[in-house]
């Protein structure tokens, strides 16, 4: 076992199916903030044969985002780390929804990027949802990207008037994402690594499972019905990308979102189910 360090925070569906591609060899350190989540993945993973660790971890606090690069520090050299972590609009409230998934995200690039090991490579997960929005003005966008993190729940935008629901915050919270990976990749590349989002569409999670089955689930399937693959995505077929982007084969690629919709998206903006809003 080696002294390489690969983090992922958020003990999810998706997260799994891409620590189990990248970390294999590596020390592989687990956060979450659910307990439960923590000792499942753990022990689904070592009796896999990954060599775990992990850390109880709040995604909305910064002091708790640096002792999780502490505790990876103390392992070895972090040549990888995996964001797969986050709420959503029908969890909680527009709030909760900015302050972790835009601010938390945002700090996550922020620490990570003071120490990643020359050639890591870090892989955010996004949505679809950030591709929902429609055009923000390029003061916006630089605003989105380039604010100090801690005042970025400050900006006007971000504001109650502009963000009515918890589905605007998902939405604006998942742009930021893709605009803070660009941003802060440039101070990456001065570390010699790479960062990179993939934006997902609706992937088969225990989440998406609920969400399926509640008020939305009819909306869903009339957009399976759509799209080219008639169904929705596995966590699989995200980790495929992010192993690729995650590997020296990626090599090429940092600062970029990578969209991974099944179409869906296009058929949002282009064909018959606009008015399909998630």
């Amino acid at each position: 076992m080696n002294d390489e360090v690969i983090v992922l925070f958020g003990a999810g569906s998706i997260g799994e199916a891409i620590v189990r591609r990248v970390a294999a060899g590596r020390q592989l350190l687990l956060a979450d903030y659910s307990e439960a989540k923590l000792t499942a993945m753990e022990q689904r993973l070592t009796a896999a044969g990954y060599s775990v660790s992990t850390i109880k971890a709040d995604l909305a606090s910064r002091q708790s985002i640096l002792a999780v690069v502490k505790a990876a520090q103390d392992l070895g050299a972090i040549m990888g780390l995996v964001n797969a972590a986050g709420v959503s609009p029908s969890q909680a409230s527009p709030e909760e929804v900015l302050k972790v998934d835009l601010y938390g995200t945002s700090v996550l690039l922020e620490e990570f990027g003071k120490v990643m090991a020359k050639n890591g490579a870090g892989i955010v997960i996004s949505s679809q949802s950030g591709h929902r929005l429609p055009a923000l003005t390029p003061a916006d966008d630089r605003a989105l990207a380039l604010t100090p993190t801690e005042d970025l729940l400050q900006l006007p935008i971000l504001q109650p008037a502009v963000i009515k629901d918890s589905l605007a915050a998902y939405q604006y919270a998942k742009r930021t994402n893709v605009l803070r990976v660009a941003a802060e990749s440039v101070k990456w590349q001065a570390r010699g690594a790479r960062i990179n989002a993939i934006s997902p569409g609706i992937i088969m999670t225990p989440l998406a499972v609920d969400e399926l089955q509640g008020p939305r689930g009819a909306g869903y399937r009339k957009m399976f019905d759509s799209m080219v693959t008639k169904r929705p995505g596995t966590p699989d077929e995200i980790a495929n990308l992010a192993e690729l982007l995650m590997d020296r084969r990626g090599a090429f690629m940092t600062g970029s979102d990578f969209l991974v919709d099944g179409g869906i998206t296009a058929q949002y903006w282009f064909g018959n189910v606009s008015e399909v809003r998630q």
